[in-house]
């Protein structure tokens, strides 16, 4: 059983004890309080007790995964002269601008005068007392064969490049140079993705060897603005991608699903290139209310790739507020095409945009099979590298990985709304639909 920490009362002291703690410290001790992790630090933050080769803290956002990997790396060049350490991150920028020179990087924790000096020609930092820390990049498994080192701090490595098995290789060549010192030690920081090395590390768990620590962004709500944190609540709740990069879930994908996390991640851009064709895909709800009705923009971009650019979805909402998102989308993203599915009512789309005065064409389409058939070459396009997601949807991209080879939907809700109307805008954009009927408005 691990010993209490004689500390632990500072938690509940109040600030008269605290003060009268305070004043019984000597003047390098109070020099010194400022800076000591092990006080201000969460118990998931600190290294587990026991004889593990790897702790891998996988959590959510803001959990304090950074700060966690730094102050651990801190300590064991301060304990130890002779530590030869390797900072890994998906790139040399990211390992320099997050694990170095970020808010929570390694030139920012611990006492200043203790602090390394950062050579960023040499890739090296060096602390006062002769331990050394050399950046690589994960995206070059072979800078990894010939060097050694006696710890490890990897970042984000479920974001590693695995193209070509690159994000294994990178761990392998790691590990099999990990053989200085006597207590050689890998700390693994991420947000958890179904990848292969993530994976991996979760199997070989059951060793002893791997220890894992999970945690959610709202584990470190103390330090981060509240607006953000009811930012993430309200944009994400319990969505599968919230459940993932804020609850530090791992989802697992769904055997045999059209559309895997994996190729969503690939298919990501920050901002979408000017379009040359912007079309809105519209699945209208069954039944008059209570269901959502999906409204997916797309674009066409000149190099012939689609982005995908607005989930305006509208959730329980009557025909005429859900046909009314329909034409606030057109207008906002200067649609030249709706496309609505015939058989649940895309009558109403075409009656409100009449109403609305929106000169648009109007294309009906009828579905003669079902929605998961009508999205396998969509998939395929994706699969092709030639739709990209300008950002992140995740209801739209929880229901696309629940769609099944096969003809099963196993996502949330009822029914994919936001993935059939995404199917019906690429499909216009990409696949040729001429055959469709047309309505075109005044």
């Amino acid at each position: 059983m691990a010993e209490a920490d004689p500390l632990d009362w500072l938690t509940e002291a109040e600030s008269g004890e605290i003060e009268a703690f305070m004043a019984s410290l000597d003047r390098n001790e109070r020099r010194e309080w400022r800076w000591d992790w092990s006080i201000r630090a969460r118990p998931s933050q600190l290294a587990p007790a026991g004889d593990w080769r790897v702790w891998l803290v996988m959590a959510g956002r803001g959990f304090g995964k950074t700060r966690c990997g730094a102050e651990w790396v801190r300590l064991v060049a301060e304990e130890n002269p002779d530590a030869r350490i390797a900072l890994v991150a998906a790139n040399l920028g990211e390992a320099r601008s997050v694990m170095v020179e970020g808010e929570s990087g390694l030139l920012s924790v611990g006492a200043p005068w203790r602090r390394p000096v950062f050579e960023p020609s040499l890739r090296r930092l060096t602390w006062p007392g002769g331990a050394q820390a050399t950046l690589y990049s994960a995206a070059e498994p072979e800078s990894l064969r010939g060097p050694q080192h006696s710890h490890a701090w990897c970042d984000e490595i479920a974001k590693w490049d695995n193209a070509a098995g690159r994000a294994t290789a990178a761990w392998d060549n790691l590990l099999m140079g990990l053989r200085l010192g006597h207590d050689p030690r890998v700390v693994a920081t991420t947000t958890p993705r179904s990848m292969p090395l993530v994976t991996r590390l979760l199997a070989d768990s059951a060793s002893g060897e791997v220890v894992v620590t999970r945690g959610s962004t709202f584990d470190n709500a103390a330090n981060l603005p509240a607006r953000f944190l009811s930012a993430m609540r309200r944009n994400f709740g319990r969505s599968l991608l919230g459940r993932q990069e804020i609850d530090g879930e791992l989802i697992a994908d769904i055997e045999g699903a059209l559309w895997s996390r994996a190729l969503l991640e690939r298919c990501r851009e920050e901002h979408a290139p000017a379009c040359c064709r912007v079309v809105v895909g519209v699945d209208p709800p069954a039944s008059a209310g209570g269901d959502t009705c999906g409204i997916v923009v797309v674009g066409l971009s000149a190099d012939g790739n689609a982005h995908v650019l607005a989930d305006a979805s509208a959730e329980k909402a009557g025909p005429e507020r859900w046909a009314r998102a329909v034409a606030e989308a057109a207008a906002a993203w200067s649609a030249d095409r709706v496309v609505a599915e015939a058989n649940q009512g895309g009558a109403m789309v075409a009656s409100v945009l009449r109403a609305a005065e929106i000169s648009l064409p109007l294309r009906l389409v009828h579905a003669s099979r079902g929605k998961v058939a009508r999205a396998e070459p969509v998939a395929a396009l994706y699969e092709a590298g030639r739709v990209r997601h300008a950002g992140l949807f995740p209801a739209l991209e929880d229901e696309i990985c629940g769609l099944v080879a096969g003809g099963s939907y196993q996502g949330p809700g009822r029914s994919p709304d936001r993935a059939d109307a995404l199917v019906w805008a690429l499909s216009e954009l990409m696949l040729g639909k001429a055959s469709a009927p047309q309505v075109r408005l005044p």
